[in-house]
C-alpha cells in the first residue's frame, strides 16, 4: 500500500503551481505514492496549460480513493481564489488561500487519513495581507497541530542540517542557544533521520562562535550550553560529536561524510551551506510535529511565476522524501 502525500499549494501568484505540475508529470512519483493537491482546480489547470503537461486535473471528494492514477492530478478544491489572478503579485488573496491550503491538509494529517503533508511555496507578506499573521509555514504548521518545540531540518545534495533556532534575529538567536534547546534538537535529529532510513545517525553539532570558543576566549556559550547538551546526548546512547568549529563542520559532513547531519545554532549557519551544495534540490523538513512535513526550500520566484520555466527538481525531491518517512513511519499501516 503506497502512503498519501497531501501537497498544498502555496501561492497561487507564484511558482507553486507550477512545479507540483512538473513534479506530478513524472510517473517516479505515482510508482511509490498516492498524491493528492490540496488547493484550486482551475489554477492547478491554469498551469498544466504553462507546463504543457500531459495530464489532467480532477476534483476529489474521497481522499481515501484518491492518487492512484498517473495522468490525473487529484485535487482537493477549495475554490478559494480568482480564475484571473495575476502572476508575482503580492495579493492579500493568494495569502490568504494558501493558509487554508494548510489547514485543511493538517486536519486529514492529524486523522491520519493522508501520510506525509509536502507544501509549495508561500508569501509571507501576502500571508499577512490576507490576515495570517506567521513568519511562515514552520509556525503555522505548529499552531495548527499544538506544538510549540518543533525544529526545522534541510536536506541538500550530501548534506542535512537541523536548526537550534529559525525566524528570529541573531542577537536573540545567541540567547535562546541553551543546553535544553540543544539537547531537545539533537534527540529530534536521531529520531527523524532513523525515519529516514538511517538505523544510527551520526550526529555533528556545531559550535556557536569562531572556533567553538576558543575555551571562552570567543563567547562561552559553546562550553557552557552546547558542550553539556553533546554529553548527555551521548549519555542517552546517541553518536554525537561537538561543538565542532563551524567553520569546518560542514567541509566534514557534506565532503568527508563523517556526519550524517549537523545540528546548527541558528538560520543562516545551516541555510548558506544547504543552498550553496543544493539549492535546486533542497528540502526543508519540519521535525517535532505530529506528522511528517516535507517542502522545498525555496520561495515563491514572482519573477518567473507563469513562465513555465520553474524547476520542479525540489519539489519532486520532497515528495520522494516525505514518501520514504512516510513508509517507515507508518510501516504497519501501508503492508
Amino acid at each position: 500500500m503506497k502512503p498519501i502525500l497531501g501537497i498544498t499549494m502555496g501561492d497561487a501568484a507564484g511558482i507553486g503551481p507550477e512545479i507540483i505540475v512538473k513534479a506530478l508529470a513524472s510517473k517516479e512519483i505515482y510508482d511509490i505514492a498516492r498524491p493528492v493537491v490540496f488547493g484550486d482546480k482551475k489554477i492547478i489547470e491554469r498551469a498544466i496549460a504553462i507546463v504543457g503537461a500531459d495530464v489532467i486535473g480532477k476534483s476529489v471528494q474521497d481522499i481515501a480513493a484518491a492518487g492512484n492514477t498517473y495522468g490525473i492530478i487529484d485535487i482537493v478544491d477549495l475554490d478559494n481564489v480568482p480564475a484571473d489572478l495575476a502572476f508575482s503579485q503580492v495579493d492579500g488573496q493568494a495569502g490568504k488561500a494558501a493558509y487554508e491550503y494548510i489547514e485543511k491538509a493538517v486536519g486529514y494529517a492529524l486523522k491520519e487519513e493522508i501520510h506525509a503533508i509536502v507544501t509549495a511555496p508561500l508569501n509571507k507578506e501576502a500571508l499577512n495581507l490576507g490576515g495570517c499573521r506567521y513568519p511562515g509555514h514552520t509556525e503555522i504548521l505548529g499552531a495548527l497541530s499544538g506544538q510549540k518545540d518543533y525544529s526545522m531540518m534541510l536536506v541538500g545534495g550530501a548534506l542535512k542540517v537541523i536548526h537550534v533556532t529559525t525566524h528570529v534575529p541573531l542577537r536573540k538567536a545567541c540567547d535562546l542557544v541553551k543546553k535544553d534547546r540543544v539537547l531537545r534538537v539533537i534527540r529530534l535529529a536521531d529520531d527523524t533521520l532513523k525515519m529516514m532510513g538511517i538505523e544510527k545517525p551520526r550526529i555533528a553539532v556545531a559550535g556557536l562562535n569562531p572556533h567553538s570558543g576558543e575555551h571562552g576566549l570567543f563567547g562561552t556559550e559553546d562550553e557552557l550550553e552546547i558542550a553539556p547538551a553533546v554529553d548527555a546526548a551521548k549519555e542517552m546512547g546517541m553518536d554525537v560529536t561537538g561543538p565542532v568549529p563551524p567553520d569546518t563542520v560542514f567541509y566534514q559532513a557534506a565532503i568527508r561524510e563523517r556526519f550524517d547531519i549537523v545540528v546548527v545554532m541558528y538560520h543562516d549557519q545551516g541555510h548558506i551551506p544547504i543552498k550553496v551544495l543544493g539549492f535546486e534540490t533542497g528540502v526543508n523538513v519540519t521535525v517535532g510535529l505530529p506528522f511528517i512535513r516535507t517542502s522545498v526550500d525555496h520561495g515563491t520566484a514572482f519573477d518567473i511565476a507563469g513562465k513555465g520555466i520553474a524547476d520542479g527538481k525540489s519539489m519532486t525531491e520532497s515528495l520522494l522524501l516525505g514518501a520514504q518517512m512516510a513508509k517507515v513511519k507508518f510501516a504497519n499501516l501501508l503492508k
